[in-house]
């Protein structure tokens, strides 16, 4: 879990978006679709002041984990080394950094599978996510949960910014935007992520963490 423990770094690319590229995602008529319609703070907020805070954090990054990894492998066809030669999300590319901490620029698909493979070590792994009743958290606990959320919001980020068209055409769009509102809604709640970080798609989340209307639920069909 070394990766955990070094430096995460956001790098501009040097480039400024396109000010004709519109944001397909922000349009009303997408943003607009959900799959659920109740306040997604009820959901994020620890019930009650018996259950372990560290427990439920563990519980809802290994949900949430596996919700994006779902979320993303429906688009992974799409994003290959041709198409995404870097992991982008806005003007803003991700470079990983391995133990040493030397920086690595990476495919898009190359930077998702190093994500969700140490991802997927640290959430098995009884010494630092315990299921065994009685079995205390690391130290270094909350941290490690930070930076596993930091990581799983660039996958989101990206999915948004090169994937979206496709997203729609699997008419999967409501889904996308009801687990990125319950994602942010989340780590906002525990401060798990810092705003500099986030405010890459902050357009997005004010629109899709605001309460609906009721006249303008709409809800997708499961297939």
């Amino acid at each position: 879990m070394d990766w955990l423990m070094g430096k995460s770094k956001t790098k501009p690319n040097g480039k400024k978006a396109p000010a004709e590229e519109k944001k397909h995602y922000m349009e009303p008529e997408y943003t607009k679709v959900r799959v659920v319609d109740f306040d997604l703070k009820d959901l994020v907020s620890l019930p009650t002041k018996e259950i372990d805070l560290n427990e439920w954090l563990a519980n809802n990054t290994t949900t949430f984990f596996n919700l994006i990894n779902l979320q993303y492998s429906t688009i992974s066809e799409f994003c290959t080394g041709d198409t995404c030669q870097a992991m982008t999300a806005c003007n803003t590319i991700y470079y990983w950094y391995d133990e040493r901490g030397k920086k690595m620029k990476c495919t898009a698909p190359q930077y998702v599978d190093l994500v969700m493979t140490s991802v997927q070590k640290l959430v098995t792994d009884e010494e630092i996510f315990p299921t065994k009743y009685g079995k205390d958290f690391p130290n270094s606990f909350e941290s490690l949960v930070k930076k596993v959320c930091r990581y799983l919001f660039h996958v989101l980020a990206h999915i948004y910014w090169a994937h979206f068209k496709e997203t729609v055409a699997l008419e999967l769009q409501g889904h996308l935007n009801t687990l990125y509102a319950h994602f942010i809604v989340f780590v906002r709640e525990f401060n798990l992520v810092e705003p500099k970080e986030t405010c890459i798609m902050d357009d997005l989340s004010e629109v899709l963490c605001a309460p609906l209307p009721p006249h303008t639920h709409n809800h997708v069909t499961e297939r």
